[in-house]
């Protein structure tokens, strides 16, 4: 284990910093303290340099410039989303590169969907971009996903014309997993093909994102990817099954050595998948030699992994997966005292998100706290009968006859109950902590916590003093971003939209206005893929990684798809209070999601309009607009006004120059504010000279989507503010942008930016 820690030192070293080689010295200072031998302390210092220096030079060779035109091979890891085609190719040299791919037909579509890439050669004709610039800090970010997959960079190709095929092993299992897929589709009802998908061949493409959502919620998403506990069940049955049929040990040790990496090649690759079968492996062949301990196996596994592929220690399932059984192997000696059943298997899953805790909290921004009880629930469940029951199934599709029909007549409603059962699990509330993303600081202080907590555990320490010592890194994580005495003002990147966050003083209260959308046109049916959900997949995560779980009000300023079309996407992932609309807009057809989820949650749903004021503590709001209960438009959106002290924001919706007029005729007074929201994304039809005249705002935000087809905002509105030596930022050209504000001064940042 020493040893693997030393690669492991020596890989983040390579990829961040050389200096981060010093932590070589606490290891050593640790083999000292357990009295290792000087040979053992010269080894392992040996190991971390000659590590670093050979990871270091795979990463100079992933940093060569990428051949274009040029031959390129797929892998597996590719999906066809609508009319896009992504993943990863290999040049000769097998060095790895992302490319993305629009089909220009359903014929051709349809062509690559019949085939297994992976292996096959293609001449290739594009261009190299950069990975897209991340929206803020807590959503995906390319560069680093591509850094965790070992790749150089992105090709987006123009032509792709099929040259060869390169046969192979790994290619033909490949093609047989397709033509799995395929079959299960055939031979499953549709309710069950997307899980015998998952659990079989690792494929989890095909199930919706409601069923993910709820395992979610539940912590047991692990249950559906293809895990070291599937691979130490099928294990099982197979090393089992060969001696019932009077085979050797050792022939059955050796027949399930050579199908073990056959089957993590057939169910995708996933770390997870061959961390197991690695320790299988392992063990299988000391068994037939020198007997290996469980510990020295995972460590040999890890350090083979980080050496063949170094960005691997960034991908999230390897680091889970390994932390995991670390833990378990670890604790051994405290599981096998525990003699009832269902204490030791509290105890493991007790274990298991003790170790990984922090990390997921780093990684996802949240924890679910009924998973202690539904991994007791599902796991044995899972394990003991659901994926027998796929993988009997499975073999009886493909013999002639009603056996299989008959046994999903009875399964398949046993499972809609299940699912049920699951769904209303699903639905209670408080559920799911969210503290927020923690530092790297609070990530050690809980890790620091964490191992003396095992240590305690393993010494049979009172539950008391395990609790106190857990408890203290958990509440300065959870109190993080609460204890901020600043108001702050966030203009979140949502592309072409507006979403605003409001957070008062010590998070008394929390304010959204709009939560982005995405505008969607007509086009053939083929061309259609999983729609981006903008209120999913920048809203949500931005608000759980800053530790938002409640909004106390949510402000839609109008009914456009670009300021609504997200918030029923983010009702269903965080608590709201109210939401405020202007009058009459309810009625149109862009927020009946909105009405149906807000029905569903009691969410009361109020509509605003000018007059309506309330302060809380020191912040003050009122509605400026509009005056009328008529729905009209644009010039029909909500006006909020905000003041704190000498600080004045306004936020204007999507209002144009009459509705600018108008609001200047009914408040003469209101001039020189310190921030305004552009109405209309900095549209020519917005931002009047009039209006900028008496307002001379000291920033002005543009909410406009990076490189939009209307232009927004518009050059010459951008000048007028210029024109009177007025700053403007938008977010599209800069990301999102953080405003605190305090009683002497208002400190802007791009979030984006690495710090």
């Amino acid at each position: 284990m020493y040893f693997a820690l030393a690669v492991l030192v020596a890989s983040v070293s390579a990829h961040e910093s050389p200096w981060l080689l010093v932590f070589l010295l606490p290891l050593a200072l640790h083999a000292i303290y357990k009295k290792h031998p000087p040979v053992h302390l010269l080894a392992l210092f040996l190991c971390g340099i000659v590590s670093f220096g050979y990871i270091s030079f795979q990463l100079k060779e992933i940093e060569k410039p990428i051949h274009l035109p040029h031959v390129y091979k797929w892998t597996s890891d590719y999906k066809i989303n609508g009319d896009a085609l992504r993943g990863f190719m290999k040049d000769e040299e097998g060095r790895k590169v992302y490319v993305t791919y629009k089909l220009s037909s359903e014929e051709e579509k349809r062509w690559f969907e019949s085939i297994a890439l992976a292996g096959r050669q293609f001449y290739v004709q594009g261009k190299v971009v950069k990975p897209t610039r991340p929206h803020h800090p807590y959503s995906f970010q390319m560069e680093s996903y591509l850094k965790s997959k070992g790749a150089q960079g992105i090709i987006e190709i123009t032509v792709l014309q099929y040259v060869d095929t390169t046969f192979s092993l790994s290619q033909k299992i490949n093609e047989m997993r397709l033509h799995l897929k395929k079959h299960i589709e055939k031979a499953f009802p549709a309710s069950l093909a997307p899980e015998a998908e998952a659990l079989l061949i690792g494929l989890q493409e095909e199930m919706d994102d409601e069923t993910k959502r709820a395992y979610q919620k539940l912590g047991i998403t692990h249950l559906f990817a293809i895990s070291g506990l599937h691979i130490g069940i099928l294990s099982f049955l197979f090393y089992e099954g060969l001696l019932r049929l009077h085979m050797r040990r050792e022939l059955a040790a050796i027949f399930l050595m050579v199908c073990l990496p056959l089957y993590a090649i057939l169910s995708g690759g996933a770390p997870s998948v061959w961390r197991a079968v690695a320790v299988v492996e392992l063990l299988m062949l000391s068994r037939l030699k020198h007997r290996l301990s469980m510990d020295d196996a995972l460590a040999i596994s890890f350090i083979g992994f980080v050496l063949l592929e170094p960005g691997v220690i960034y991908q999230i399932g390897f680091q889970l997966s390994y932390l995991a059984t670390a833990s378990l192997i670890y604790s051994s000696q405290f599981l096998q005292s525990i003699h009832s059943w269902w204490k030791n298997a509290f105890a493991v899953t007790f274990l298991c998100q003790l170790i990984v805790y922090p990390l997921l909290l780093f990684h996802f921004y949240e924890l679910s706290l009924s998973s202690f009880i539904a991994n007791l629930l599902y796991v044995p469940l899972f394990s003991f009968l659901i994926l027998p029951i796929n993988i009997a199934l499975l073999f009886l599709t493909f013999i002639p006859g009603p056996f299989s029909d008959l046994v999903f007549f009875f399964y398949e409603p046993f499972r809609q109950l299940i699912s049920n059962i699951t769904f209303i699990l699903e639905s209670l509330p408080y559920q799911m902590w969210v503290p927020g993303k923690p530092s790297l600081f609070l990530i050690g202080i809980a890790y620091f916590s964490v191992f003396i907590a095992l240590y305690l555990i393993d010494c049979r320490a009172k539950k008391k003093y395990i609790a106190l010592v857990l408890l203290i890194p958990a509440l300065l994580i959870h109190f993080q971003d609460k204890m901020n005495p600043n108001l702050v003002i966030t203009f979140i990147d949502v592309g072409q939209g507006d979403c605003i966050l409001i957070e008062l003083p010590y998070r008394q209260k929390v304010y959204l206005i709009d939560s982005g959308g995405v505008l969607r046109f007509q086009q053939e049916e083929w061309r259609k893929g999983k729609d981006y959900e903008v209120g999913r997949q920048i809203v949500v995560p931005f608000l759980k990684g800053k530790g938002i779980s409640k909004i106390d009000a949510f402000i839609l300023t109008h009914a456009d798809s670009d300021h609504v079309e997200g918030a029923e996407e983010i009702l269903k992932e965080i608590r709201v209070g109210e939401i405020h609309v202007t009058p009459s807009s309810w009625s149109k057809p862009v927020m009946e999601d909105l009405l149906d989820e807000a029905k569903e949650q009691k969410v009361p749903i109020i509509e605003k309009r000018a007059g309506v004021s309330w302060r809380e503590g020191q912040v003050f709001f009122q509605y400026l607009w509009p005056m009328d209960i008529e729905y009209e438009g644009n010039n029909d959106s909500l006006v909020l006004y905000l003041e704190m002290g000498d600080f004045q924001a306004l936020f204007t919706g999507d209002l144009e120059a009459e509705g600018e007029q108008e609001l200047l005729t009914a408040y003469p007074a209101l001039h020189d504010i310190d921030l305004l929201k552009a109405g209309h994304h900095g549209s020519r039809t917005s931002s009047s000279e009039a209006f900028i005249q008496q307002m001379k705002p000291e920033l002005t935000i543009f909410c406009a989507g990076e490189n939009n087809r209307f232009g927004h905002p518009h050059q010459e509105v951008v000048e007028r503010f210029w024109k009177h030596h007025l700053k403007t930022m938008t977010t599209g050209e800069v990301g999102t942008i953080e405003i605190t504000v305090n009683h002497q001064q208002m400190k802007v940042e791009r979030t984006n930016i690495k710090k």
